[in-house]
């Protein structure tokens, strides 16, 4: 048996088999050798492969447009960027990566329309797995549907998941660490559904036998296999459904309704895709001088000060003093801090080196 013929006697098992207690060790030890054979027949698959399609990422962040062919993804690029895609009613018109600059807030965010992916684009059909190969740079992905293809939306997400990207999801709180000896230990610090036998299996799956294993999550079969491998994205994404001036469905709360074409709710769209990747402005002011307010420099939330110090200049960290700081993150006004310090939106930062 191949394995190709093993992985869908494997889905199969996984298909018919109903999920509950009892059945849970079994489960999670298919679906671990699942994951397993699914791995190794991608490793084959780069090893043969003759192109490849790639994203160059410039600007402060890589947005990707996905979605089927012919809904509007070129026309939305153009609509928010500099581009000139081309645009056309038939299917596939975009054939390599389109890329164009949305500047917005004082960032510059680059927004990349790929070619269209369709149902089983992670098994390989219409170059799809080189396509999601590419998405998996992106910093936020997002869906483009249009009012005649709402199904697409679920297929999208299903063929992402299949090539190892997770959609709005934080990366498993789980660390493992390999040991020569001493079999595999876990430990929790919290409560967890699946026993500890079905952990140690699915780590044995992958010849994982001697190892310390700390889990600060109630962690799924699926997590615990995608910490294992190590391998998955984890990107921010949102949906937007494209044509509504043609005809207005009833859509969930957290779809975006618009009109590349008309231009309608780009704004909102702007806005979302810029809280989306958790922007914040910094104003820079040099010692004695006054903040410049017209060149923000353009951080994601959490950043310190020694991450500003690495964008505005290697050598920066190395000569670093003390820095000053204006705004919602001191206590007060021209409060002296430290390297550590972390940073929120709008706040004046002088850096003495």
């Amino acid at each position: 048996m191949d394995i190709i013929q093993q992985i869908k006697r494997i889905e199969e098992e996984i298909r018919r088999t109903p999920y509950n207690k009892a059945t849970e060790h079994h489960i999670g030890r298919l679906k671990a050798k699942l994951a397993r054979l699914k791995e190794e027949v991608e490793k084959q698959r780069r090893k043969k492969i003759s192109k490849s399609i790639s994203i160059k990422k410039e600007g402060d962040a890589t947005v990707v447009l996905v979605g089927f062919p012919s809904v509007g993804k070129s026309t939305l690029l153009n609509k928010l960027t500099n581009a000139k895609s081309e645009v056309a009613d038939y299917a596939f018109t975009t054939i390599k990566p389109q890329p164009g600059i949305l500047k917005y807030k004082g960032a510059e965010i680059q927004i990349v329309d790929v070619p269209g992916i369709i149902e089983g684009a992670s098994k390989g059909k219409g170059m799809g797995k080189e396509v999601l190969s590419a998405v998996r740079v992106a910093d936020l992905i997002v869906i483009v549907a249009d009012v005649f293809t709402l199904y697409s939306i679920d297929i999208v997400k299903k063929e992402l998941y299949e090539a190892g990207i997770r959609l709005n999801e934080k990366p498993p709180e789980i660390v493992i660490k390999k040991m020569d000896r001493g079999g595999i230990k876990v430990k929790s610090t919290v409560p967890l559904s699946i026993d500890e036998r079905t952990i140690v299996d699915i780590l044995k799956e992958y010849r994982i036998h001697n190892a310390e294993v700390i889990i600060r999550e109630d962690i799924t079969i699926d997590r615990l296999i995608d910490a294992v491998l190590g391998n998955r994205v984890y990107v921010p994404s949102i949906t937007v459904v494209n044509k509504i001036d043609i005809y207005q469905p009833e859509l969930p709360k957290d779809v975006i309704p618009i009109s590349a074409e008309k231009g309608i709710n780009l704004d909102i769209l702007k806005e979302e895709i810029f809280k989306k990747l958790e922007f914040i402005r910094i104003y820079l002011k040099p010692p004695g001088g006054k903040p410049d307010f017209d060149e923000p420099l353009i951080m994601r939330r959490g950043c310190t000060i020694a991450d500003i110090c690495k964008k505005l200049h290697r050598d920066m960290l190395e000569s670093f003093r003390y820095a000053k700081v204006w705004g919602k993150s001191v206590k007060f006004n021209g409060q002296r801090v430290g390297l550590d310090h972390i940073l929120e939106d709008g706040d004046i930062v002088t850096i003495y080196a």
